[in-house]
């Protein structure tokens, strides 16, 4: 979407204002299927730092994610312009990857389209 469309703008800024941080949320940007739920930046941040900094090789980036970064660079004033997905899957076919969920960032002006809720898959 060139424009974001209003309805994300609102979720996103009534999930960062901390009024839940259990919305689950399927979008497809760029012809990807994008399923899971949305988490606050800060905590999204936090979440990414915490995995980075147990790794030898990306260790270093970790800083770069830190909650405190955003509001150094004054990120926060205005309207959400991202999604921040926690326990994400990129649909493919029949199958959720990865498996165990990862940690999206999706720009909401990129979104086509959007649903509540998120899908799963089994084996029945």
């Amino acid at each position: 979407m060139s424009n974001p469309d209003e309805l994300l703008v609102d979720i996103s800024a009534m999930v960062e204002s901390g009024h839940s941080t259990q919305m689950s949320l399927t979008v497809i940007v760029g012809g990807a299927v994008i399923t899971g739920r949305l988490a606050p930046e800060a905590v999204w941040r936090e979440r990414v730092s915490e995995v980075l900094k147990d790794s030898d090789l990306l260790g270093p980036f970790s800083d770069v994610f830190a909650p405190g970064r955003a509001a150094e660079r004054g990120d926060r004033a205005g309207a959400p312009t991202h999604l921040h997905f926690h326990l994400a899957r990129i649909l493919q076919g029949s199958v959720g990857i990865p498996e165990t969920g990862g940690m999206y960032r999706v720009a909401i002006k990129d979104v086509s389209a959007w649903t509540v809720g998120d899908f799963r898959y089994s084996d029945q």
